[in-house]
């Protein structure tokens, strides 16, 4: 889940103070667990061999083999005892500040309906099954947990500088829709990539588009767009990696360089950049001349 860049000042009536709402999991309806249980079925499949084993692991680790809807409160319960996290219900999108807050505090905030029947494809906005299942099995691994807590706290801090538009690539090209090295070859781990049948197959397999190596500064030029398929994916080496340099940036400075550089094509190379794959782009243009 992402955070609101546009949101009402107060919480809705039916929320607490930091906009959390309980997740009444007993008013599911027997539909809504029959389409939890038909998408994480048909995803677990394509991601057996397509997901890093972190996330793969998580997913048990988590109990979300379980059939239906996870209970938020069980959830938790497991979580808390594995990385400290925990998972809360929140009525949709959540002004930034909130956002980021829960994040510093090692809550990750969820959507708790969940898309019908005849949406399985696409949804525009994240529900349960996204901010779940995409989420929730890599806040398992002690690594990754503790990047979203830097990443929740650089959050708050961005605010004072006016760049939270420019972190938000970095939790975009990461947390939603990151790439790995895996020995030979590359393995899913964003959330965006996880929860979605299209693109989990879209993304390593895909001539389109462009996979690059990590680097922060090359992923905070390059804005990203919220309807398609990405046009670039980054490949960071390692959780570790990618922590530790979370963890050593200043990004102060980095702000004040950033706010001196353009944006970067969404679709280019850039000089300096190691490219895995030079992409052909013939999605977005296949996209572009439909529209």
């Amino acid at each position: 889940m992402l955070s609101n860049p546009s949101p009402q000042v107060q919480p809705p009536p039916e929320a607490a103070a930091d906009w959390t709402v309980p997740q009444n999991w007993d008013h599911y309806a027997p539909i809504d667990h029959a389409v939890w249980d038909r998408l994480y079925a048909r995803q677990t499949r394509q991601l057996a061999d397509r997901a890093t084993p972190e996330y793969l692991s998580g997913l048990t680790l988590a109990g979300l083999d379980q059939p239906g809807i996870p209970n938020f409160e069980d959830l938790s319960e497991r979580l808390t005892k594995l990385t400290g996290w925990s998972v809360v219900a929140v009525p949709g999108l959540v002004p930034d500040d909130v956002f980021y807050h829960h994040l510093s505090q090692r809550r990750f905030v969820a959507g708790s309906f969940i898309r019908r029947m005849d949406q399985l494809d696409y949804l525009e906005a994240p529900d349960v099954f996204h901010d779940v299942f995409g989420h929730v099995p890599l806040l398992s691994h002690p690594v990754f947990a503790d990047y979203m807590q830097a990443y929740g706290e650089g959050g708050l801090r961005s605010l004072e500088f006016g760049a939270l538009h420019k972190l938000a690539r970095l939790y975009w090209y990461t947390v939603e829709f990151g790439l790995i090295r895996s020995g030979d070859g590359l393995k899913l781990y964003g959330a965006g990539i996880a929860s979605s049948h299209g693109e989990s197959a879209f993304a390593l397999d895909d001539a389109s588009p462009n996979r690059i190596g990590f680097d922060l500064l090359r992923v905070m030029r390059t804005p990203y767009r919220i309807d398609d398929y990405q046009q670039g994916y980054f490949v960071i080496d390692s959780f570790e990696s990618l922590l530790r340099t979370t963890l050593d940036t200043d990004f102060a400075p980095l702000y004040a360089q950033l706010a001196q550089l353009p944006d970067l094509d969404i679709a280019a190379l850039a000089p300096g950049d190691t490219v895995l794959t030079k992409g052909t782009q013939a999605y977005a243009r296949s996209r572009a001349a439909k529209s």
